[in-house]
């Protein structure tokens, strides 16, 4: 047997051993934060054997295979602790609940970003400079004005970033050197500010757009949320129109609760893009790309359509049997990473019902309340630990103030912007300026020969997976003729 040993001044107890059955080597593989390196396993060889393949690389070690990242970490972070068994959640140490009650998204984005809450006069000039870089420039509102007044809100926001890179080409590491970010905190921060500052002016513009009114200028003498709710809202920009306080705090809370969850996916995208140098406007459209998706940022609006789909209280019963027979999803509920309950969903219940207070109550929220008791009192789903999280309560709190369900992923795209600046300002802060480059198992056909053209043999398409079949076209007949 062949061993390799830990470093001497690692204890022997903070260490796992690894004994490969294929030749004997042994390995021990230090543990770091309940954690192991996973390139320890590349020192693992072995020879291929009869019947193994060629394309399972062998040469170069034993690889992890890990689809959909469910036990990697692919970094160490300081922003954000989630304990998942005990409902948990903090940002660099101060708990959710405490930032909800006494702080404000500007505050928690700093903190967020910068890694302590600011002082007093850190928190004056970073309010400033945020509200005071949230106009957009001339031709970008024209890029915006130009979608069609039915484009996902989302479409408009993505859009509007990658667009945003071109506008600032002192922020353009391909412009300026890859090592911009690296050597330029100054410019890094005034970009920061940037991002930030305009990515509500987008949110507001995209629902003019929506409702085809002129774009409201932004004021730089409201709050964040309050300056978001008047450019959505504002008849004109002449009126003496202010959003009412309770609505502003509410929002203001809702976007403390999204501002960074960890490495989900959006930040995740926002990580990997980030590490190839390039802009932080490109990089914020990725990872708001990545948000768009149904299965991320648009579970709150999944939440909404199901309620409204089940209708009434008294078709509950019938409607979690459905689920329990696959018949039905129960969106909402349940978490990847909360196993027991999910801190934020008691925080904005409460927000719920101040928003109510201020707008009426949603007619929904009967059916909410209702659904959420009989699940929770179902053994079926109590067992697999499904508990309302804080999907099931905002898609109530937005319908309630009045947004269109195509417009909650952009609540959730807006205030997260500050969580993925964070994890992109701490990956080249930090980080070892390696591209993010993932491995994979080859499991496809092994080498052959090209075949040409004439010698292949005709073969009819029955599943689509496998090749185009005949598509519907609306061109005329007459044209598809000669086809």
């Amino acid at each position: 047997m062949v061993a390799t040993k830990a470093p001497s001044n690692i204890n022997p107890r903070d260490t796992l051993t690894v004994i490969d059955n294929r030749t004997g080597k042994q390995i021990t593989i230090p543990i770091l934060h309940n954690s192991i390196q996973a390139t320890a396993f590349k020192v693992l060889k072995a020879a291929p054997r009869d019947g193994d393949r060629e394309e399972d690389d062998h040469a170069n070690g034993i690889r992890v295979y890990d689809p959909a990242f469910m036990n990697t970490a692919a970094i160490s972070s300081k922003i954000t602790y989630i304990d998942g068994d005990k409902g948990f959640l903090m940002h660099r140490g101060y708990p959710i609940e405490q930032l909800a009650e006494k702080s404000t998204y500007l505050e928690t984005a700093y903190l967020l970003i910068y890694g302590e809450l600011p002082s007093p006069q850190q928190k004056k000039v970073w309010e400033f400079e945020v509200m005071h870089h949230t106009f957009l420039a001339e031709d970008l509102m024209k890029i915006i004005g130009n979608m069609r007044y039915d484009s996902h809100p989302m479409s408009i926001f993505i859009s509007a970033f990658a667009a945003m890179g071109a506008f600032a080409p002192d922020a353009n590491p391909s412009l300026q050197g890859r090592n911009l970010y690296l050597n330029d905190k100054s410019t890094m921060n005034k970009n920061i500010i940037r991002i930030i500052g305009k990515a509500a002016t987008v949110a507001a513009a995209s629902m003019r757009v929506r409702m085809n009114r002129p774009f409201i200028a932004p004021r730089s003498d409201m709050t964040y949320t309050e300056n978001m709710l008047y450019m959505i809202d504002a008849i004109s920009g002449v009126e003496d129109y202010r959003p009412d306080k309770r609505l502003v705090k509410a929002l203001d809370i809702l976007f403390i609760l999204h501002a960074d969850h960890e490495m989900n996916c959006s930040t995740a995208t926002m990580a990997h893009v980030g590490s190839t140098m390039v802009d932080p406007y490109s990089a914020i459209a990725a990872a708001a790309a990545a948000l768009y998706g149904p299965l991320h940022g648009g579970a709150n609006e999944a939440v909404i359509r199901m309620i409204e789909r089940i209708g009434t209280v008294d078709k509950i019963p019938q409607f979690l049997e459905n689920v329990k027979s696959k018949k039905e999803l129960l969106f909402g509920f349940g978490h990847r990473v909360y196993r027991n309950t999910d801190p934020r969903s008691k925080i904005i219940r409460e927000v719920a019902e101040t928003v109510f207070d201020a707008v009426g109550r949603e007619p929904l929220i009967d059916v909410a309340i209702a659904l959420r008791d009989a699940a929770l009192k179902d053994e079926f789903f109590v067992s697999r630990k499904l508990f309302p999280n804080v999907d099931y309560w905002s898609g109530l709190i937005y319908k309630a103030m009045g947004f269109p369900l195509d417009f909650f992923p952009i609540l959730f795209a807006v205030p997260r912007v500050a969580g993925w600046l964070a994890h992109w300002k701490q990956s080249i802060d930090e980080g070892n300026g390696k591209i993010w480059r993932p491995r994979q198992l080859y499991v496809g056909e092994p080498r052959r020969d090209y075949v040409p053209l004439e010698k292949r043999s005709d073969q009819e398409v029955v599943d689509p997976k496998r090749g185009v079949t005949v598509l519907p076209h609306y061109m005329s007949k007459r044209r598809m003729i000669k086809l």
